[in-house]
Parts: structure tokens; C-alpha cells; sequence
């Protein structure tokens, strides 16, 4: 657990200098350079996400169950993971009506998603590591969208072409995931 609790500290904590600490990083990358900036972030990160995999699943060979997950939060967590995809997808298509209205639909895609697997999983480390996700993610949206506030930023309108080829877009993605992806990779098939 030590190693996945280090790997949220280094992961969550460079992601979160932004809502914590905008001042220093504007400083700090003024006075380092925007590439070294980006660079130790980039290492930081990678070397935080590797920690909090390794963790995590290291936890669970050893799982500590908190309570049981009835099947329909299975089902609950498929419905959300499918439009954390969606979500995830719209900050990347440019022009589509999810980003236009959310402004940041990768954080929010970040806070369902977690949700979705704190719901459907029941062990403490599913609660350290989508807890600690969902928390960050809440904390981070809410500071995206104050600096938009205090920058006066805006975003285009969207467009129905765009937020449907992002509809489709996340759609295939999550299928891709769910059904190959997931199971591959985590070693968890949500489907069976």
C-alpha cells in the first residue's frame, strides 16, 4: 500500500501545483525554462503513475475488503465509464458542444471515471487510489474553472457535427477498452 500511497503523492502532487500553488509554477517556469518545466513534470508524473500501478497492484494480490458490491454497480460503472470516454474524447476533438460548455472535460471524464470504479470496486485500495482520483479531480475542476473566471477565458461554441463525431469517438473507444483493452491490461474483463 506504501507504494501505491507514494505514487498518488507524486502523481496527484505534480498535477495539482495548478490549483495549490499557480504563482510558484508560473515562477518556476519563468525562471527554468517552459521545456525543463515540462520535462520534470513529464518525469515526475511517469515516475508517479508507474508507482501507483505497481501499487495498486501489488494491493490487490492481498485485497482488504471494505463491503460488498452488489452486481448493479457493475452495470452503474459501465454506464459511467462510458461517458468518461465520451468526456475524455471531447478534449481532443476540437469544436464539439461537451468542451464548449464543460471547458475542461478531461478532468470531469478523470472524476466519473474514478467514480465509476469506486462504485463498482470494494477494497481499500480501490478506495486510496479512486478516492484520492475523484477528490483530485473535484479540487482540479473547480480550479480550472476559477482561473477561467479570473482570466476571462472562453471557448468557441460547439458544433453538432463535432460533438457527434466526439460521441463516436468515445463510443469506440470505451467498446475497445471494455471488451479487449480492460482485460489486457488490468487483467479484469468487465464483461466477463
Amino acid at each position: 500500500m506504501n507504494i501505491l500511497i507514494l505514487g498518488l503523492v507524486l502523481f496527484l502532487g505534480i498535477h495539482s501545483v495548478r490549483i495549490v500553488a499557480e504563482g510558484w509554477r508560473t515562477r518556476t517556469r519563468q525562471r527554468i525554462g517552459e521545456a525543463a518545466y515540462k520535462g520534470i513534470y513529464s518525469l515526475v508524473s511517469l515516475l508517479g503513475l508507474v508507482l501507483l500501478i505497481w501499487g495498486y497492484g501489488q494491493a490487490r494480490q492481498q485485497p482488504t475488503v471494505l463491503w460488498a458490491s452488489p452486481l448493479w454497480t457493475r452495470h452503474a460503472a459501465a454506464l459511467l465509464t462510458l461517458m468518461a470516454f465520451v468526456l475524455l474524447a471531447a478534449a481532443y476533438v476540437p469544436g464539439n458542444g461537451i468542451k464548449a460548455r464543460l471547458h475542461h472535460p478531461m478532468v470531469a471524464g478523470v472524476k466519473v471515471w474514478a467514480f465509476a470504479h469506486l462504485l463498482a470496486n470494494n477494497t481499500l485500495a480501490d478506495l486510496v487510489l479512486f478516492g484520492s482520483m475523484v477528490l483530485w479531480a473535484v479540487l482540479d475542476f473547480r480550479a480550472a474553472r476559477a482561473r477561467d473566471r479570473v482570466t476571462g477565458a472562453s471557448y468557441p461554441p460547439g458544433n453538432g457535427g463535432k460533438t457527434a463525431v466526439t460521441v463516436v469517438v468515445g463510443v469506440l473507444a470505451w467498446a475497445v477498452f471494455a471488451f479487449w483493452g480492460h482485460g489486457a491490461l488490468i487483467g479484469v474483463r468487465p464483461f466477463g
